[in-house]
């Protein structure tokens, strides 16, 4: 397994829609493999295969509290079958903005169908925090980030101000 460096917004690979999975097999088991490795370090509790420059449509998650042994989960092609109507306001942040914080509505409840890393379909009925963290993860792969569902201006101060960041950065490399 390796940690992948995580790509930080705004970048143009981003906002790209992702292929799907054709089979599972060893490289995208890997892949599975090296998302969960590559959200470790950060303490993210997802991360979705463009976020590493890969436009494969794969996800991972694994929400357990500090008080859990670790549950992850990886989901290829994953496709949300239903959404309850009822929502929830939860503060959403992201391993592409580091730092930045706000409150997305999403729904409570979802059923999920996806490819698992032995190349079986598979449904699962998700509600709470692990519903908000696939949801987030799912935007990932048609190009949306968390800060697409607040407001322009809100949104804009956060790119602008990570634009900022990474000039900076890569001026302090230089």
């Amino acid at each position: 397994m390796a940690v992948l460096p995580v790509i930080i917004a705004p970048d143009p690979r981003l906002k790209v829609r992702c292929q799907a999975v054709g089979r599972i097999d060893a490289e995208v088991r890997r892949l599975m493999d090296d998302l969960l490795e590559s959200m470790g370090p950060a303490k993210g509790i997802g991360l979705a295969a463009p976020q590493v420059g890969i436009t494969r449509r794969v996800i991972v998650v694994d929400v357990h509290g500090e008080d859990e042994e670790p549950n992850p989960l990886a989901l290829a092609n994953p496709e949300i079958l239903s959404a309850s109507d009822e929502v929830m306001v939860n503060e959403e942040g992201c391993l592409s903005l580091p730092e930045y914080y706000a409150e997305v509505r999403r729904a409570a409840a979802i059923q999920v169908r996806y490819v698992d890393r032995q190349g079986k379909v598979c449904e699962l009925a998700a509600e709470g925090l692990l519903a908000t963290c696939i949801q987030h993860e799912m935007d990932h792969l048609d190009g949306i980030l968390f800060v697409d569902h607040i407001s322009a201006l809100k949104r804009n101060i956060i790119l602008r101000k990570l634009s900022k960041m990474k000039r900076a950065a890569g001026e302090a490399a230089d």
